[in-house]
Parts: structure tokens; C-alpha cells; sequence
């Protein structure tokens, strides 16, 4: 589930150290709350930490990108994060078809809006049904079966062209 919960969470941020923060940050509020629970209830009480860990994190960047771009116009020196050297390169390794394969469905499942997204990974990474996304996501199971139906033709219309 962890390995899972990561995945997700680098998706949605598209960085690694982010992800792993979020995931942690899940787990340990998942045993802080919820330690008294039976352990089949706590995947669906971990995806909904997650997924709100996830939408906090969406928040807070789109506060720091105001600041950013508020200190950018009144100052000429150089953003550090903006030439901060990328550490995630790709490894060799990684030039395998199926590396590339899933790296391209990856960067589809990242265009995707943020619901979209987490529909999209709690019903076909995590394997949960309509109804368990909606606990899970705190809406309602329309609502998922929405943002399920939009992921998935984004997806196919992607690679039907490519096919």
C-alpha cells in the first residue's frame, strides 16, 4: 500500500521528496487517530488522509507560487528553486519500453485535473470500488463515477493516438 500511496503522491507533485513527505505525513496521522481501528478499515481511512494531505499540499504550492511571482516583480535576483539543479533525471535503466510506457501514461495521469486524478489512482492502482473512492474522497459516488469516466477518456483519446 505504501509503494502505492507514494506513486500517487508523486504524481499529484511531481517530486519524489514531496511524495514522500505526504505519505509519511499519512501514515503517521492514519496510527495517531485511528490505531483503534480494525486494520480493514484503515486503507480507506489512509486513502482519505492521503488524498486530503494531497489537496492541502496543492493549496499551500498555490500560495508560494503567489509569493513568487509577487517577489518576482519587485525584485531582479534569481528564484533558487527555479535554478535548482533537477535530481530527477532518468537512468538508463529506465530507456526500456515498458520504463517508457509507464512514464508516458504517468505524465497523462499529471495533466489530469486533481480529482481526476485521485479517481483515477484509487480505482485502478488502489482497486477500490465506486463507493469506497467516495468514503475515501469525501463526495459523492456521481461524483467519482465523473471524474472516473473523464480520466478515462483523456487516457484512451491519448493513446489512440498514439496507436
Amino acid at each position: 500500500m505504501e509503494k502505492r500511496a507514494f506513486k500517487m503522491a508523486r504524481i499529484a507533485t511531481g517530486n519524489n521528496e514531496e511524495a514522500l513527505d505526504i505519505v509519511q505525513d499519512a501514515m503517521m496521522r492514519l496510527v495517531k487517530k485511528y490505531a483503534d481501528k480494525s486494520a480493514e478499515d484503515w486503507p480507506p481511512l489512509f486513502h482519505r488522509i492521503l488524498q486530503s494531505i494531497i489537496r492541502d499540499w496543492y493549496r499551500k504550492q498555490s500560495v508560494r507560487n503567489r509569493w513568487r511571482q509577487f517577489w518576482r516583480m519587485h525584485e531582479d535576483a534569481q528564484d533558487p528553486i527555479e535554478t535548482a539543479e533537477n535530481l530527477n533525471t532518468a537512468q538508463p535503466d529506465q530507456q526500456l519500453g515498458a520504463e517508457l510506457a509507464i512514464e508516458e501514461i504517468e505524465n497523462v495521469i499529471k495533466q489530469l485535473p486533481l480529482r481526476q486524478q485521485q479517481v483515477f489512482m484509487l480505482r485502478s492502482v488502489e482497486g477500490m470500488n465506486t463507493a469506497e473512492t467516495a468514503a475515501a474522497m469525501q463526495c459523492s459516488q456521481g461524483s467519482v463515477k465523473t471524474h472516473y469516466s473523464r480520466a478515462l477518456a483523456v487516457l484512451r483519446q491519448t493513446f489512440k493516438q498514439h496507436c
